[in-house]
């Protein structure tokens, strides 16, 4: 069974998607920095207080990293690779080398150093990104063992001021390097920006490698681009509008929330101070919209069953009776059904009293939209922050097609399902019972391995990996990965992911 969300479309995205007019990410970028300039781009915390980056700040950055990698030799189609947690400058690296034709590439920080010597020398890394000086140590650990490795560039140097290495530079030292070569050679920098097209590689993407060694998914700017004109699905977000950025920089989902779509949106990106200060630092920012992984979704669940447990009688009894008039809107708006006049009032009523300070709480009281993906969550999960009166839809997808394939109508709600095809997607179930996507966000292969892409693109349609169904709606259910269904004696295919749902859900 094959599925198009909107006929033609697929057909019509043959030509490059533009967005505000741009075909590529190098050109958008440079096109939203003239036209956004002193406008607040991301924000970090500096001794407490959050510091406001503009967006002429930003592309001034970017534009020295770029420039300072060209000066030490970097070419097009080089790739460069990351390894820190997110902050500034991992945006200013990613989107300085892209403008520059660069291939920018992110490694997670709790990667080993045998790991990093892995991806360094399966991607041909030349030039390499080190947070501090405990990355820094894990690529020299193996650098004897990368040929390819040029420059290694550190964004913190405390703890590093007494170091001397000929192959290690500081990132400060390498934007004044850049700053020099745009005084020396003016208008390279927009020559090297429109180099790019729209069928390029712009980044890699390195899978988790659970099924063998890790593999760099390529993906083109016509990929990345396609999925930002459809990035308002949850809900459209506006200049001033706040994001947190927490989740690992080096994952398409989160690449995609924090670098590309605010290129789109105006939005403005926040940086938590660690992953520990996360519940901390998304009540400051209260964002517009937040996407997390379940295992996040649970925490903020878990936190208020906890200290519901440990309120007065009183308050158990408020929070109790206006959870149950919160159910009545998430169960009616399940079924596709208005709520009642009454409804609607009993609702304002609670969330005034008593669900907006449980928003508060976890830091989603000025959230419009919310979004979980990556794994499997329970449906009671997601039940309960309809109730709460938080708009969560579930979405599907994988880095191989860019981050998203399906995601859950606002108005048409079926939980257990992960919703329908997006926009020019095409979704279809294998006589195998594999779920196959089709559309111009699937990935150009595997870099640097033919065989592996071809086993994964067949005739145009990517083998995702995944078991599920496509009922008569259009909405997919994903039952589990195919190498995690285990058959019994007696030949009966057993889901895994269906059981640990309802065991993650309960108390």
């Amino acid at each position: 069974m094959a599925l198009t969300t909107e006929p033609g479309q697929a057909a019509a995205a043959a030509e490059p998607t533009l967005v505000h007019g741009q075909d590529t990410l190098p050109r958008l970028f440079r096109h939203v920095v003239r036209e956004r300039g002193d406008r607040v781009a991301m924000r970090e915390k500096d001794l407490g207080i959050w510091r406001g980056i503009s967006w002429r700040e930003y592309g001034e950055q970017a534009k020295r990293v770029g420039l300072g990698l060209v000066a030490l030799g970097l070419r097009p189609r080089d790739v460069v690779s990351i390894v820190a947690d997110n902050s500034p400058e991992w945006l200013y690296t990613d989107l300085g080398v892209m403008s520059v034709a660069g291939i920018p590439n992110g490694i997670y920080t709790t990667d080993s150093a045998r790991q990093v010597e892995y991806i360094v020398n399966d991607s041909g890394t030349r030039f390499f990104f080190a947070e501090n000086e405990e990355q820094l140590d894990k690529i020299l650990e193996v650098r004897d063992r990368c040929p390819g490795l040029v420059k290694i560039f550190v964004y913190d140097m405390e703890g590093l001021h007494a170091f001397r290495d000929e192959q290690v530079m500081p990132f400060a030292a390498l934007l004044e390097l850049g700053a020099r070569y745009d005084r020396d050679h003016p208008g390279a920098f927009d020559r090297m920006v429109d180099i790019a097209q729209p069928d390029d590689l712009a980044i890699l993407v390195y899978t988790s490698g659970t099924t063998g060694p890790p593999k760099g998914a390529m993906l083109t700017h016509r990929n990345i681009l396609f999925q930002l004109a459809y990035a308002d699905f949850i809900t459209p977000l506006r200049e001033g509008d706040q994001q947190l950025s927490f989740l690992p920089l080096c994952h398409v989902a989160e690449r995609t929330f924090t670098v590309f779509n605010p290129l789109y949106t105006g939005s403005t990106v926040n940086f938590a101070e660690s992953i520990d200060t996360v519940p901390e630092n998304i009540r400051e920012v209260a964002p517009a919209l937040f996407f997390a992984v379940p295992r996040i979704w649970e925490k903020f669940y878990s936190g208020v069953a906890l200290r519901m447990r440990d309120a007065t009688w009183l308050g158990r009894f408020a929070y109790e009776q206006a959870f149950r008039i919160g159910r009545r809107i998430a169960e009616a708006r399940i079924a596709g059904r208005p709520p009642s006049a009454w409804e609607r009032l009993a609702f304002r009523v609670a969330d005034f009293l008593v669900l907006d300070n449980v928003k508060r709480s976890i830091g989603l009281h000025r959230a419009r939209g919310a979004a979980t993906g990556a794994a499997p969550i329970a449906p009671d999960l997601i039940r309960w922050y309809l109730a709460l009166g938080i708009n969560m839809v579930e979405v599907y997808g994988q880095t191989e097609n860019t981050g998203l394939a399906t995601a859950m109508p606002p108005d048409r709600i079926k939980l257990g399902s992960v919703g329908v095809a997006r926009p020019g997607t095409e979704v279809r179930v294998s006589p195998e019972g594999e779920i196959l996507l089709k559309g111009p966000h699937v990935f150009k292969g595997y870099y640097g391995k033919p065989e592996k892409t071809a086993e994964t693109v067949v005739d145009g349609w990517l083998h995702t990996g995944d078991v599920g169904t496509i009922d008569a709606e259009g909405f997919v259910r994903i039952t589990d990965r195919m190498k995690d269904i285990i058959i019994t004696a007696g030949g009966k295919n057993v889901t895994p992911s269906e059981i640990e749902n309802q065991l993650k859900f309960s108390p």
